[in-house]
């Protein structure tokens, strides 16, 4: 007779848990691919990528698949309290624009837009 609780039935097993990725809620996605669909539109852009990773989400904005991106907003909430946690990167990977705010970072882009339609 095995001693009480050593049943193997009601042995619990622990999983690891999902480790927890960063993501762009609803509004933020939505602000992003709107930028996106109007810089298609203008001819500027042809195609996206999106990462998530444990550290930061990026979206990356190609004019051509196999090219580097012309541009890419990342989010990475651990610099929230510092430098804030969005920022603008250039095709280079140059930190065009940092802030707290993402209409805020993507005004480069949009000022660049404006120009283009108003030519």
């Amino acid at each position: 007779m095995e001693p009480k609780g050593t049943n193997p039935a009601s042995t619990i097993i622990a999983f690891p848990r999902a480790v927890p990725q960063v993501s762009f809620d609803r509004l933020e996605l939505t602000r992003i691919l709107d930028l996106y669909g109007r810089m298609v539109a203008a001819g500027f852009w042809r195609d996206y990528a999106m990462n998530f990773t444990r550290e930061a989400a990026s979206f990356s904005a190609f004019q051509r698949t196999a090219e580097r991106p012309q541009a890419r907003i990342e989010k990475c909430p651990a610099l929230r309290g510092k430098q804030g946690m969005w920022s603008l990167l250039g095709e280079n990977g140059q930190v065009l624009k940092r802030g707290h705010e993402l209409a805020s970072v993507l005004s480069p882009i949009e000022r660049r837009l404006m120009k283009a339609v108003d030519s």
